[in-house]
């Protein structure tokens, strides 16, 4: 086995991928805190070719330097836009034929692993704050919620892991 050289991993350019066609899921970050996360998230966005990242509320947008150190240039590739109020973004998702899932603990959960994406319908990810999750408003307006099964002592898992796992399994049930 040979670790592969950076020239033979065949990636896009920024320009390229700005023209391929992207894989019909959105993030949403509601009032994520860590621009180390925000930039983990436009990582997560640019290896699965997502097709847009909403920043809400007080989630830092670029060119932060925290998010450009966690980013690694995937904020040049991947589309975003800024909203200052989560509600509204979430609503014209809605308005616009997306599944709205909050990936968060709720009493009627789905878990991640039954859900079952639909390439017909665009749908969006909500993903929240560090230490309050996804609020209950935006929960509110949700079509449903995808928790992550978790079997150890702690409560939650950071919110880049839980953006990487659940858009490897959309991305896999959609794509593979």
């Amino acid at each position: 086995m040979r670790k592969l050289k950076l020239e033979e991993l065949e990636r896009v350019s920024t320009s390229d991928f700005k023209e391929q066609i992207k894989t019909p899921v959105v993030l949403v970050l509601d009032n994520v805190r860590s621009a180390l996360n925000v930039g983990s998230a436009f990582r997560t966005a640019d290896a699965f070719a997502l097709a847009h990242i909403h920043l809400c509320g007080i989630t830092a947008q670029p060119p932060h330097r925290e998010i450009l150190k966690t980013a690694l240039g995937a904020t040049d590739a991947v589309d975003w836009t800024y909203q200052a109020n989560v509600l509204d973004a979430v609503r014209d998702l809605k308005e616009r034929g997306y599944q709205i899932w909050a990936v968060e603990q709720v009493a009627e959960r789905t878990w991640l692993q039954d859900f079952n994406a639909l390439a017909a319908q665009p749908l969006a990810l909500v993903f929240g704050n560090e230490v309050d999750g996804v609020s209950q408003e935006v929960i509110q307006l949700c079509d449903g919620a995808l928790e992550i099964p978790q079997f150890g002592t702690k409560h939650s898992l950071n919110v880049s892991v839980s953006i990487g796992i659940a858009v490897w399994e959309i991305f896999r049930q959609l794509k593979w």
